[in-house]
């Protein structure tokens, strides 16, 4: 690696990083007035607990040798505490990169259960699901499992699952396991479209904006680590840029055409929904199909979000209507619309079964675990807060603060 891909790939850890307290503050200020400690405080739980999970073992399970399909992840104990990669000041560059996207993978299951959950059962939860299922999964997209053989074994010659930044290892993954989450710890009292009224608008959109600031590192940092001229960090930039504005547009069109006002809210979600869906494609689509991919995304993921009070499920912050849903569409695009190997760029219908059997495997095996591993909690030593702790409020209860002190004099010291 040369000095300048060196310092690309130290400044996009400190990006996708970012990434986290940006999500905080993103779903910090969706939630009620008092509930927003607790939901930063889940992203920066997550943040702080992934990261040490990361050094003992997570590393070491991220990839495998490849000598069977079966391979389920690396050997947690190969390399434990990163005592034998400490002196490989590249292979700690690549594993510092790949650590940041495990934590905002395990940081965004929790806006689906805003309002209603117990923070250290939440950290025991997101322990868990890094270790079972995160690390795993992105052993078999990204570290030569069964995912990222799946073009071989099954007779397609040279393609192979396409997933540049991660829309099964991340964004299906997430949303599968909110969904699991959501169902185990079921509605909020007062359940309905009032309670989804954020408290702070003015903080979502600077989450918004810290979040697609990072998301270059997300998607552009992987390719800036050789030659970033050679290489298409160009291509992934502006299909970066793009995708989330086309997404906005859908959004709001689709919001328009149902006799809803143009609202901030909206704007920011059409964001994310964008970036969700270019995230895996990034890479492999042309800027014009990367702007329809936008715009299907944030129409589609505005649509999939008004489901939940159909359905009467309660995903507080609508992951599993941006997240899995965007992460779907943006996983199978490259099978429909991939410049080497898509089914309307003139080949074959090959990479759209890899990109399909990949995503809905993601998906099937992160919810069902994730369901597994939350109902356990649920059933020993209980997720969800108390309906009284949830009348106060979960940041009094769980955290003892508030949010605002509203001029109040504040405690000084230890009570």
């Amino acid at each position: 690696m040369d000095t300048g891909g060196a310092a690309w790939l130290i400044t996009a850890t400190a990006l996708v990083l970012f990434m986290t307290p940006g999500l905080a503050l993103f779903y910090g200020g969706l939630v009620r007035e008092k509930g927003a400690i607790s939901m930063m405080m889940m992203s920066f739980g997550a943040l702080a607990l992934v990261a040490v999970l990361w050094v003992l073992f997570g590393h070491a399970m991220i990839s495998v040798d490849g000598s069977s399909f079966f391979q389920f992840a690396g050997n947690p104990f190969a390399d434990f505490g990163m005592v034998e990669t400490a002196n490989d000041n590249e292979a700690l560059m690549g594993s510092a990169y790949a650590a940041t996207f495990a934590i905002i993978t395990v940081a965004l299951i929790s806006g689906a259960i805003a309002d209603r959950a117990r923070f250290g059962s939440w950290l025991l939860f997101a322990g868990i699901f890094a270790t079972v299922v995160y690390f795993p999964v992105a052993a078999w997209v990204w570290g030569g499992g069964w995912v990222a053989q799946l073009g071989t074994a099954m007779g397609f010659g040279d393609l192979a699952v396409i997933d540049y930044a991660g829309g099964t290892a991340v964004h299906i993954n997430a949303g599968a396991a909110a969904l699991a989450l959501a169902l185990v710890l079921g509605r909020r009292q007062g359940f309905g479209r009032e309670l989804a009224q954020p408290h702070n608008v003015p903080l979502v959109l600077i989450g918004t904006a810290v979040l697609w600031f990072g998301w270059f590192g997300f998607n552009v940092g992987a390719e800036g680590t050789g030659n970033l001229v050679e290489g298409i960090p160009g291509l992934i930039a502006m299909n970066t840029i793009i995708a989330p504005a086309a997404g906005i547009l859908g959004w709001l069109l689709l919001d328009r055409i149902r006799g809803k006002k143009p609202s901030a809210v909206g704007a920011a979600s059409g964001v994310i929904a964008g970036l969700v869906g270019i995230t895996p494609a990034c890479a492999d689509v042309l800027p014009a199909w990367a702007l329809l991919l936008g715009f299907v995304c944030g129409v589609a993921a505005s649509w999939a979000c008004d489901l939940k009070w159909a359905a009467k499920y309660d995903d507080s912050l609508d992951v599993v209507g941006i997240h899995l849903v965007a992460g779907l569409i943006g996983s199978i695009w490259p099978g429909l619309f991939g410049t080497a190997s898509g089914l309307f760029s003139g080949h074959g219908v090959q990479q759209l079964i890899l990109q399909v059997v990949a995503s809905v495997a993601v998906l099937v095996y992160s919810f069902v675990v994730s369901y597994v591993v939350a109902m356990v909690i649920q059933k020993t030593i209980g997720f969800r807060i108390t309906s009284e702790e949830e009348l106060a409020g979960v940041d009094e209860s769980v955290h003892g603060e508030r949010a605002y002190s509203r001029g109040e004099l504040g405690r000084v010291g230890a009570v």
